[in-house]
This record gives structure tokens, C-alpha cells and sequence, in this order.
């Protein structure tokens, strides 16, 4: 029995007891985790086919341990203007175990479809107290893409939130910003972002420049 299944914005043909290497997870060493958007599934000539995602299914794994993998080397040059850069790229990955792969009941395939509801349902609630935020972010925001590793759709994702400026996100925890960009797709880490927003709140511009010369994507090099 084998499964095509959605893990951390890549898609995997996994069976049970396989490893996958798959990008970084916000999950630690031993703890199990569940993928539930499972696009298909195969027991011997009985294939079910989602649409997109198949209901009840899920894939249950392990976490094993969280590595880097092999370094990549990104060459820049301008031909005639004496232009050359050069930079090494190591991704963050995690190394999982697949326990077991179910194909109906799964539980956290409703806890999450409810989670949304939830959501929506308090947002019709309080209509009043959303429109605030939403004027906050358009008025004296800053531009949170000049930190590294935020691109638009999260700094939309994070103005949606209330954090518009260098210094909301300067104040907010790094796990805090993980858990509001949860639901845009990739891997982000979010450690280092405090620190680049008060750097950039305070107006020091040179040191971080410097210091995002030596991340990649938010990480340490």
C-alpha cells in the first residue's frame, strides 16, 4: 500500500516504514506528526483518486531528526562589469519515519477543517473589531518584505494580523509569527525576523544589510 501525499508543500509517493527527507518542520525530535492532504491511494488494484484530497486519509509519521542538506553554490556574473558573487545554500530539512498510512477516520483531518470554521464564524461575529486592524495595516505600515525570508504574501498575512510595522514585528515572538503564517505555504523560519525588524526599526540599515548577507531565506548560513 502506498500513498501520494502534500508534506510541507511537496508531494511524496510514501509507504509505511519509508524515509522522507522533506523541508524543515516546525515539529521536534520524536514527536509524531499527521499529513491529511492525501491526493491518493493504493492497495493493490484498488486506487482511490482525491478531489483534490481524499476524506478520512492521512499519513502518520515520525520525526527522526532535523539536518541540513548537501550545500548548493549560487554563482552571480555580469559579463564586463566585474561583477561576481558567490554564495552557498544549505537547506533545512527534517528526516521523517512513515508509521502508518489510513485511508478512512482520520481525526485531524476534521480538527483542522474546523479550525477555519471557527474562524470565520468569530470574524461574522465582530465585524467591527476587524476593520480596525485591516485600516492599521494600510495606513502607517511599514514594508516588512526588507526583512529576509518575508515575501508578500506573508507581510499581506502579517498586516491581516494587526503587525504592520518594523517595530509590531520587532515585539511579536518568533513563535508567535510561525503560528500566524501557518497557513502560507513553505517553510518559514521566523527566528530571526524579531531581530532584523528592531534593526531596521531603529534605522540601522548598514548592520543589517550585513547581517542578511550572511542569512538565507531568515537562516544562518
Amino acid at each position: 500500500m502506498y500513498a501520494i501525499v502534500e508534506m510541507a508543500g511537496q508531494q511524496f509517493k510514501v509507504a509505511k516504514d519509508q524515509k522522507v527527507y522533506v523541508h524543515r518542520l516546525q515539529a521536534e525530535e520524536g514527536k509524531k506528526v499527521t499529513f491529511d492532504n492525501v491526493l491518493l491511494l493504493a492497495d493493490g488494484s484498488n486506487v482511490t483518486i482525491g478531489a483534490p484530497a481524499i476524506d478520512g486519509a492521512a499519513v502518520e509519521a515520525k520525526v527522526v531528526k532535523h539536518l541540513r542538506g548537501d550545500k548548493v553554490i549560487v554563482f552571480h556574473k555580469k559579463r564586463r562589469k566585474g561583477y561576481r558573487k558567490k554564495n552557498g545554500h544549505r537547506q533545512s530539512l527534517t528526516e521523517i519515519v512513515i508509521e502508518s498510512i489510513i485511508s478512512k477516520g482520520a481525526k485531524k483531518a476534521e480538527t483542522k477543517k474546523a479550525e477555519p470554521k471557527a474562524k470565520k464564524e468569530e470574524a461574522k461575529a465582530a465585524p467591527v473589531a476587524a476593520k480596525p486592524k485591516a485600516k492599521k495595516a494600510t495606513g502607517k505600515g511599514d514594508d516588512l518584505k526588507k526583512v529576509e525570508g518575508i515575501g508578500p504574501k506573508i507581510a499581506e498575512t502579517l498586516n491581516n494580523a494587526g503587525i504592520s510595522t518594523f517595530t509590531d514585528l520587532a515585539k511579536t515572538d518568533a513563535a508567535k509569527i510561525s503560528e500566524i503564517i501557518a497557513d502560507v505555504r513553505g517553510n518559514h523560519v521566523t527566528e530571526t525576523w524579531p531581530k532584523q525588524a528592531q534593526l531596521a526599526a531603529d534605522g540601522k540599515w548598514d548592520e543589517l544589510q550585513k547581517w542578511q548577507d550572511e542569512l538565507d531565506g531568515g537562516v544562518a548560513k
